[in-house]
């Protein structure tokens, strides 16, 4: 992990390599669409001042936005830092469900998916990002669990996006929640590690790939940015720009949002061809 003084052409890479330019030429910022992300907190650097309207610790029960491990807050920022992510003007729901080490057990994440369960539609939460992923051998009835709630919370109208997992190259390496059959999966463009699928139930994981090599975003301290790499970086992106979308077109179903994502990503060649391909913003929003 390192930190950077901020650039913004560094900041602007991961968004021109997606074909993300037009769509914001056109006024696109994610405007009304709500993000729920569980990951380890927020810290409300400068950047993301407005931009939270929810927290909860469900980690360690406390009342104010914090971020402990960095990971969750460089997610958000990817989301919605002001001037740099990818949807500027998404609002955030961020429950903290992973500790300093970014270690959590799946019963917190479960707290958290049955919360956004019952709140959803009043808190017209449209998206749920997840760069968390557990490994096969977590609770198995917990890990069934999380995959029932994603599925319906799927089936609620909430587009839910997963990372792969960073546990590749072998073939069933995505994690969990990243092998539903309904969600969409991301995986890291060019990076072996990305999880791979297929999964046990012979379906194409990841479906989309997103860069998620050397992204910077947001330190845990104002003036800070930090460089990540995996699956984790990628999910956002995705996330982020499916808000460009719902802004557009507000009442799109998820799986109106899937087949469109299928039908706009740019086919790939090589190692990740196994994938429907590399996301393509302005194609997916429909602006050209």
């Amino acid at each position: 992990m390192a930190l950077f003084a901020y650039n913004k052409s560094k900041m602007k890479n991961a968004k021109y390599s997606i074909n993300a330019s037009k769509v914001y030429k056109n006024g696109y910022s994610g405007k009304n669409v709500n993000v729920a992300v569980l990951d380890t907190g927020v810290f409300v650097h400068t950047r993301l001042k407005g931009r939270i309207d929810f927290f909860m610790d469900i980690v360690g029960r406390k009342k104010e936005c914090y971020d402990d491990n960095g990971h969750g807050t460089h997610v958000c920022g990817i989301l919605c830092a002001r001037d740099i992510g990818m949807a500027p003007d998404a609002k955030l729901y961020v429950f903290k469900v992973l500790d300093s080490l970014g270690m959590g057990h799946t019963a917190d994440s479960i707290r958290a998916l049955q919360w956004i369960k019952e709140n959803c539609h009043t808190r017209n939460i449209k998206i749920l990002n997840f760069s968390v992923g557990y490994l096969p051998y977590s609770d198995a009835r917990e890990r069934e669990k999380i995959l029932k709630l994603i599925d319906e919370l799927w089936d609620m109208g909430v587009t839910v996006v997963a990372a792969a997992g960073n546990y590749g190259p072998e073939p069933f390496s995505v994690t969990v929640p990243g092998i539903s059959r309904k969600i969409i999966t991301v995986g890291s463009l060019n990076d072996i590690r990305s999880g791979k699928g297929p999964t046990g139930c012979c379906i194409v994981k990841p479906e989309i790939l997103a860069p998620g090599r050397d992204i910077i975003s947001l330190g845990t301290r104002d003036g800070t940015y930090i460089r990540k790499t995996g699956t984790s970086m990628s999910t956002p992106i995705v996330s982020g720009a499916i808000a460009l979308l719902l802004e557009r077109f507000p009442d799109m179903r998820p799986e109106e949002i899937k087949l469109r994502l299928y039908n706009t990503c740019k086919r790939l060649e090589g190692i990740q061809q196994n994938t429907w391909g590399l996301i393509d913003v302005d194609k997916f929003v429909g602006v050209y």
